[in-house]
């Protein structure tokens, strides 16, 4: 799987340099005359052509992930036969843990850069050494704790990799600044490339020490990679270097905003970790590792839908953010295009469960085909609910988003409870109907409340979208339903494609799908017009 993808691999990565240069060159006639030290927090220049900016950046993180997604299912696929659910079980009991302090690498200071219209170097510095000083602390704390999870899960093998993983800490900590000034600039070819080829490293890694016969150690390996490439890579790009702490930098608001942030994606986190843990204390590891490669193989796409949205919507709306008017024009056309597309891709999820979950994981993982189905009714609401958190960001409200966080939370800790009795299928089943119906209330009615966007803009959306979820889904069973003895790749070949087609011709009936598809094809049509000019120019 990764050597055919390697001509992919390739070409993306041609293209996000080339872009990455153009960026470079605009960037650099945009900052003469410039102390050299504010150049990298200048973002005047991008006004003049923010959607241009958006759509181009859009193309380059989506065509990243996009191959960041082949690379991780060839990951996934290539492990899943190589390790038995017992070592994906060992590592996920660690990064679970870490996972409630792996916020704290970031504490919120990467979206106080990029959201903040202005700021400083010297601000950006004291941001940096904060960062560094609680990925150092929270590194120190992690290692002292390896005894205690191991004693927890009564495994002592978690020790060692509790050990190396606490590591990850103090390097992604030294990198976060450096990627939020790039962010902050708009550079997005930049970024893009520098994910790809920290995940490739990462992977090759992990496969190789997978071959070699490491076990879980393959898992271990490929994790401290990604992230020790990706800090060499972040500050060799940017090229900013902070400067010494100063007491005078007024960063006390900056730090007020990260903190908000911070405590409610901790409380989120906390809430969202417990699964794992409590499947790991009461059923073992190898349930730990069923229950975690369906969650991944859900969660892991739907991310790498999202991520890249973020990545550039993000800079985007914080740059018009005293603009009301073209705020909530430019949030509302990326969000109900993302209705649209969710919604069509996800729509046979949960029909195609066993013949997917057994393609992409193999048969000693059969045991995960009830809970990926569980988790499927999730694929609803995760992008949606999550790209309504944009408005919290942009905005600068920490204190909305820290109240939803914390009632969200605890309808996630309620769901846990409530399915806890019922196994990893009850608890997967219990968390995404909890969310469907709970969760997305509490958040849009938080996001809404203030601001360009209201809570009947974000609802409005899933109301108009959700009969394409359906008509997807019954299409693709009724299909399957006919091939129920065929192969698992058979169903996935001859299913998902008529069910997409059957969503497909929805949309063409349905006149505001329609124009939400067609104006996607304009977008598309405007970033090709780009391309073509920008590869005149070069010539």
């Amino acid at each position: 799987m990764i050597t055919n993808n390697s001509s992919s691999i390739a070409q993306g990565e041609a293209i996000l340099v080339d872009v990455a240069g153009q960026e470079r060159g605009e960037q650099g006639g945009a900052s003469k005359g410039v102390d050299p030290n504010e150049k990298h927090l200048c973002t005047d220049h991008l006004l003049d052509d923010l959607k241009g900016r958006t759509i181009s950046g859009t193309f380059i993180t989506i065509a990243a992930q996009g191959i960041k997604f082949l690379l991780n299912l060839a990951f996934i696929m290539v492990l899943a036969r190589l390790l038995t659910p017992k070592d994906f079980g060992l590592y996920a009991m660690v990064t679970t843990i870490m996972g409630f302090l792996w916020i704290f690498q970031d504490i919120g200071l990467s979206t106080a850069t990029v959201q903040r219209q202005e700021i400083n170097h010297t601000q950006v510095s004291n941001l940096f050494w904060v960062n560094v000083g609680v990925g150092s602390l929270i590194t120190l704390v992690v290692a002292a704790s390896a005894p205690v999870i191991a004693w927890f899960y009564r495994e002592p093998r978690l020790i060692g990799i509790t050990l190396v993983l606490s590591t990850t800490f103090l390097l992604s900590s030294s990198a976060v600044q450096h990627i939020a000034l790039l962010n902050r600039q708009m550079r997005f070819g930049v970024i893009a490339m520098l994910d790809v080829v920290s995940v490739l490293g990462s992977y090759l890694t992990g496969v190789g020490m997978a071959l070699s016969g490491y076990g879980y150690w393959a898992l271990v390996g490929a994790n401290v990679i990604q992230v020790v490439v990706r800090l060499v890579l972040a500050w060799l790009i940017s090229r900013w270097q902070p400067r010494l702490p100063s007491r005078n930098a007024q960063t006390r608001h900056l730090l007020s905003f990260g903190a908000n942030i911070t405590i409610g994606n901790l409380i989120n986190t906390l809430a969202r970790g417990l699964d794992n843990v409590l499947i790991g204390r009461f059923f073992g590891p190898v349930a730990v590792g069923l229950y975690s490669r369906a969650s991944i193989l859900l969660m892991r796409p739907l991310e790498q839908f999202t991520i890249p949205i973020n990545a550039v919507l993000v800079p985007a709306l914080s740059r018009v953010q005293t603009e009301p008017e073209r705020y909530r024009r430019t949030f509302l056309r990326v969000y109900e295009a993302m209705a649209l597309v969710s919604f069509l891709s996800t729509g046979f999820l949960l029909a195609l469960a066993r013949p997917l979950t057994l393609v992409v994981l193999g048969a000693k993982f059969e045991q995960a085909v009830p809970i990926f189905a569980g988790f499927t009714i999730a694929a609803l609401w995760v992008p949606l609910a999550g790209a309504s958190t944009w408005l919290f960001q942009t905005q600068g409200r920490g204190k909305d988003w820290l109240f939803a966080s914390l009632l969200c939370s605890c309808i996630t800790i309620a769901s846990f409870i409530a399915g806890l009795p019922f196994g990893p299928v009850g608890l997967a089943i219990a968390y995404s109907t909890a969310g469907l119906l709970f969760g997305m209330p509490v958040v849009y009615y938080f996001a809404g409340r203030h601001g360009p966007v209201t809570t009947a803009d974000l609802w409005f959306a899933i109301f108009r979208y959700l009969p394409l979820w359906i008509v997807v889904c019954s299409v693709t069973w009724l299909v399957r339903l006919l091939l129920v003895n065929s192969p698992p790749l058979v169903q996935l070949v001859v299913c998902a494609p008529v069910g997409l087609f059957a969503g497909t011709i929805l949309i063409c009936i349905v006149a505001p799908m329609r124009r939400v598809a067609l104006s996607l094809v304009d977008i598309l049509l405007e970033l090709k017009s780009r391309i073509s000019f920008f590869n005149a120019k070069q010539r």
